[in-house]
């Protein structure tokens, strides 16, 4: 009896066998490496964190700074006065424009004692963060908050008076409730919300 066509079946079947095997294998190992080369949402808020204080430092040295020794102040009433916006006014002037765009994505800056109530914590979430951040401006205080079907990372960092100028405009003006600020401690926080997966 001739075994041939017995042994082409299961040779056959051996290899199909074998290149599902190989193929599922391909396909899982591929899937770990594409889910490891995602960037978490840790991440992503690192970036964009690092984005935002750049821009606000730059636009401190290399605009507010500038423009002070031609007589161009950066203060509060930059619409209706000649001047321009203080540092914080630029970074939440920013952030208003990107939340206009409808993305799910924003930043602000915030406080637990602010100057004006909108600046405050918004959530149980922003208070508990920009208290973690008081205490240790080292690390950022992450969380996951919902907005109806929307699940949102969000990331609060701290946020410090890096310039005298900042100081000064906290503990001088009418509406704080904090007038004991020095160079370097932390303000508020910078809160940054963006969509993840649902």
């Amino acid at each position: 009896m001739d075994n041939k066509p017995l042994l082409w079946v299961l040779g056959g079947g051996a290899f199909a066998f074998t290149a599902v095997v190989a193929y599922w294998i391909f396909a899982i190992t591929l899937a770990n490496h594409l889910k490891s080369d995602q960037v978490s949402p840790q991440k992503t808020a690192e970036f964009v964190h690092a984005i935002l204080e750049a821009n606000r430092n730059n636009y401190t040295d290399n605009v507010v700074v500038k423009l002070s020794r031609d007589g161009i102040e950066a203060h509060e009433h930059w619409r209706d006065e000649r001047g321009v916006p203080l540092p914080a006014q630029f970074l939440l002037e920013s952030g208003r424009l990107v939340a206009v765009k409808d993305l799910g994505f924003s930043f602000r800056l915030a406080s637990l004692t602010p100057i004006y109530a909108w600046n405050g914590a918004n959530s149980d979430l922003e208070r508990v963060g920009l208290a973690a951040v008081q205490q240790d401006p080292s690390q950022p205080h992450y969380g996951i908050v919902r907005r109806g079907e929307l699940r949102l990372f969000q990331a609060v960092y701290a946020d410090r008076a890096v310039s005298q100028a900042c100081v000064d405009c906290h503990n001088r003006h009418p509406n704080s409730p904090r007038r004991d600020f020095k160079l370097n401690d932390v303000m508020g926080g910078i809160i940054i919300t963006f969509p993840i997966g649902s």
